[in-house]
C-alpha cells in the first residue's frame, strides 16, 4: 500500500495521491453510505467512478431526520436500517423504540460495510473523508445518538444538546475518545482516507446558559486531534485531518483564520454560508437552501486565502441542493468550477442520490452528474502542482459576469467566466451575447480555445500573439464558458485534455470558437 494521501510538496493547496497531483470535487451522497443499510454502495461508488469524482464524505456515528428544507437522504435512515458502530442489545428499548445500545459490543456488520466500502473506494482511487463526530443541532437530532445516555446501557451522563461537543462530560468524553480510537485503528491501514473531527462545530448561542463556549468547542476538538495523532503514533500510517474552528451561533460567524492558523487541522472545510469571515471581512456565499448563486463573494473567498498553506475545501455546499432541478443543479456547477477555478477544492451534496437510487436520477446522470465528470477531467488536465490562482491576467470581463483565473504564467491559462446575476434578476439564464475579455499575457504564440462546462468539449483552436491588453472576442453562451490559453511552443509533443482528437477540436455547446481582436 503506498502512502496515504498528503498535502501536495510542490504546492501546498492541492493534494498528492499515489504519486499524481490531486484536486477533490464531488457531488457524493448524504455521507451515510455505509450506516444505512438497503443503500448499495457499491453500485454508488462504481458511478461516483465514472463520473471521475474524486471525494466522497462518511459519517461515523451521525444521523439526523428529515425536515421541511432538508430532503429526505441516506442520512436519515429508517430505525431498523441503522447501522451503528454499535450493537442492539436491550432489553430496553432507546428513544427510537428500538433495542437499547451497548457500547461496549462493536456491531460486525458496521465493521464489514466500512471495510467494504473503503476498499472499493481504494480501488476506485476514491478519497473517503471519514467524519468522526458532529454537532448534534438540536434535541430532535441528539435523541437519535447512540450516546444519548437514553439510548444505551452504559450509565453515560444525561446532558443537554448543546454540551456535546465539550470537555464537560467525562463519562461521554471517555465513550467519544472510545469511539475515535477504534474507527482511526480500524481504517489505518488505507492510504485513501482523511479524518474530519467533526461536522459544523459551533457555539457561543446568546441567552443559553449552557451552551459552551466557541473557545470550549475548538478545545474538545483539539483533544479528539490529539487523540488521533497519539494513536497513530504507534500505526503504519499518518493521515490528515481536516475540519474547522467552531463557528459562532448568535451573532452568525462561522470565522476562519484561526483554522488557517495554528488550529489543529492540516486542511480546512468550510462550508460555503453567509458571514464567513476572514482577515477582518466577511462574505455572503449564499443561504441554506436558498436556490442563491452569490458567485463573486464565493470567488473572493477562494482567492482571499489563496496564499495560505493549507487547502481549502468548500465542503457540503448545500445553497440549492434540495433542488433537485435544472436551475438549482446550474447554480451548483457554476459555484464547484469557479471554486476549482480559484484553486479551491468543493464537495456538494446530490440529493438524487438515496437509496434504491444509488446513481441519482435519470436527469440528474444527464445534468449535474454529468457535468461534474465533465469539470474533473478538465482540472485534472491541468500541471497542478505548477499552477496557481492568477488574479492579474483578466484585464476586463464582460458585463454580468465575473471570471478567475488558473494556471502557470507563460504557459496555460483557465478561465472561467460566469453569468454572476442571481435567478431573480432580469437577464439571468439568458444569452450573453457579443461579450469580450480582456486579458494581459507574456510574449508568445498561443493557442486559445473554449471549453464547454455542459458538453465538455472544446471548440476549434485560434492562435494569437501575447502581449498587453489583448481582446478576445467570446461566442454567445449561457451561464458560463472557460476559455483556454496554451502556449503552443509548450503544447509541442503534447496532446491536452478535452475533446482533442488529432484531427481537431469538437464544437462546443455554443457552437463556435474565439475570434481574436488585432492588436492596434
Amino acid at each position: 500500500m503506498s502512502k496515504p494521501i498528503r498535502i501536495h510538496p510542490a504546492n501546498s493547496r492541492i493534494f498528492e495521491f499515489r504519486g499524481k497531483p490531486l484536486v477533490l470535487v464531488c457531488a457524493t451522497e448524504h455521507y451515510d453510505a455505509v450506516m444505512n443499510r438497503p443503500f448499495d454502495y457499491a453500485r454508488y461508488l462504481a458511478d461516483a467512478h465514472e463520473k471521475r469524482q474524486t471525494l466522497t464524505r462518511l459519517f461515523m456515528l451521525f444521523r439526523e431526520q428529515q425536515s421541511h428544507c432538508n430532503p429526505y437522504s441516506t442520512c436519515k435512515p429508517e430505525s431498523p436500517d441503522y447501522v451503528a458502530p454499535y450493537l442492539r442489545v436491550g432489553p430496553g428499548k432507546a428513544l427510537d423504540w428500538q433495542p437499547q445500545y451497548d457500547l461496549d459490543c462493536d456491531n460486525p456488520e458496521f465493521y464489514e460495510r466500512l471495510h467494504g466500502f473503503l476498499s472499493l473506494a481504494s480501488d476506485y482511487g476514491i478519497i473517503v473523508e471519514v467524519v468522526l463526530l458532529s454537532n448534534t443541532y438540536g434535541d430532535n437530532v441528539w435523541m437519535l445518538n447512540p450516546l444519548n445516555a437514553a439510548n444505551n446501557m452504559n450509565e453515560i451522563e444525561p446532558i443537554p444538546w448543546m454540551e456535546y461537543n465539550t470537555l464537560r462530560h467525562q463519562k461521554l468524553f471517555e465513550r467519544q475518545l472510545a469511539h475515535v480510537r477504534r474507527i482511526v485503528m480500524e481504517t489505518n491501514r488505507y492510504d485513501n482516507i482523511i479524518y474530519e473531527i467533526c461536522n459544523e462545530p459551533g457555539g457561543n448561542f446568546a441567552g443559553n446558559a449552557h451552551h459552551p463556549s466557541k473557545e470550549e468547542v475548538d478545545d474538545w476538538q483539539k483533544a479528539i486531534a490529539r487523540t488521533i495523532r497519539e494513536v497513530e503514533a504507534d500505526l503504519p500510517n499518518k493521515h490528515l485531518i481536516v475540519g474547522q474552528e467552531a463557528f459562532i451561533y448568535e451573532p452568525w460567524e462561522q470565522c476562519s483564520d484561526l483554522s488557517f492558523g495554528e488550529f489543529c487541522i492540516d486542511v480546512v472545510n468550510m462550508h460555503p454560508l453567509p458571514n464567513t469571515t476572514y482577515g477582518g471581512r466577511g462574505y455572503n456565499m449564499g443561504e441554506f437552501m436558498s436556490k442563491q448563486l452569490r458567485l463573486r463573494e464565493l470567488r473572493d473567498y477562494c482567492l482571499a486565502t489563496k496564499d495560505e498553506h493549507k487547502p481549502l475545501n468548500l465542503d457540503e455546499d448545500n445553497v440549492a441542493s434540495q433542488y433537485k432541478d435544472y436551475d438549482g443543479w446550474t447554480i451548483h456547477r457554476k459555484r464547484a468550477w469557479m471554486t476549482l477555478i480559484s484553486g479551491c477544492h468543493y464537495d456538494y451534496i446530490d440529493f438524487s442520490i438515496n437509496i434504491y437510487l444509488e446513481t441519482g436520477t435519470p436527469a440528474s446522470q444527464k445534468h449535474i452528474r454529468t457535468w461534474m465528470k465533465h469539470l474533473s477531467e478538465f482540472v485534472h488536465s491541468i500541471d497542478l502542482a505548477a499552477a496557481r490562482p492568477l488574479t492579474d491576467v483578466v484585464k476586463e470581463e464582460p458585463i454580468n459576469t465575473v471570471t478567475s483565473a488558473l494556471g502557470i504564467p507563460g504557459s496555460d491559462y483557465c478561465i472561467y467566466i460566469a453569468d454572476e446575476r442571481e435567478l431573480t434578476e432580469d437577464g439571468s439564464g439568458e444569452w450573453i451575447a457579443a461579450s469580450r475579455l480582456c486579458v494581459d499575457l507574456p510574449e508568445g504564440e498561443y493557442l486559445v480555445r473554449c471549453f464547454d462546462p455542459v458538453s465538455g468539449l472544446y471548440a476549434p483552436a485560434l492562435c494569437m500573439r501575447g502581449g498587453a491588453e489583448m481582446w478576445i472576442n467570446l461566442p454567445d453562451f449561457r451561464h458560463d464558458l472557460t476559455v483556454r490559453i496554451s502556449n503552443i511552443s509548450k503544447l509541442i509533443g503534447r496532446r491536452e485534455g478535452g475533446s482533442y482528437n488529432g484531427n481537431g477540436y469538437a464544437k462546443c455547446r455554443h457552437g463556435m470558437g474565439v475570434s481574436i481582436e488585432p492588436q492596434l
